[in-house]
């Protein structure tokens, strides 16, 4: 493992987890918008993430290479889920039987879900402090 690995490893979980944060506010802002401009309601979007294994397979673990290098972003995909529908005649959007289609976006999920990225966020930085305190302590010995 090369010496500023875990700074990289550490900050590749900053950026996916702060993209997270990113996907899950647009998701509850959207919560109740029914009309898009791909028509329809809002989809409720997820962060898809991968573990980076691509340059993975070049290393050599015995010379003691990092087995890991980080996470990315694969992407934003939708979550397929079906729409609630909701009895209100009154809405603009409702259909001729009085339903609106309202988006697949749980709040509930979605706050569940901003507490595991705030706490994987706040790990990644707990991560990120310590490295650079044994850093920082590495460099003292030097000092004599």
């Amino acid at each position: 493992m090369k010496l500023f690995d875990s700074l990289a490893i550490s900050a590749s979980g900053l950026t996916a987890e702060r993209l997270r944060m990113d996907v899950i506010a647009a998701n509850i802002a959207n919560a109740n918008t029914t009309r898009t401009e791909e028509g329809g309601p809002y989809r409720r979007k997820v962060a898809v993430f991968r573990e980076k294994l691509q340059t993975e397979l070049n290393r050599d673990v015995f010379k003691g290479d990092c087995p890991g290098t980080g996470v990315e972003a694969v992407g934003i995909e939708e979550d397929q889920s079906p729409f609630k529908r909701v009895y209100d005649p009154s809405h603009p959007d409702a259909d001729e039987d009085g339903y609106v289609e309202l988006p697949n976006v749980n709040l509930l999920n979605e706050m569940v879900d901003m507490i595991a990225a705030t706490r994987a966020y706040e790990a990644n930085i707990t991560i990120l402090n310590s490295s650079k305190a044994m850093y920082a302590k590495a460099l003292e010995i030097g000092k004599g």
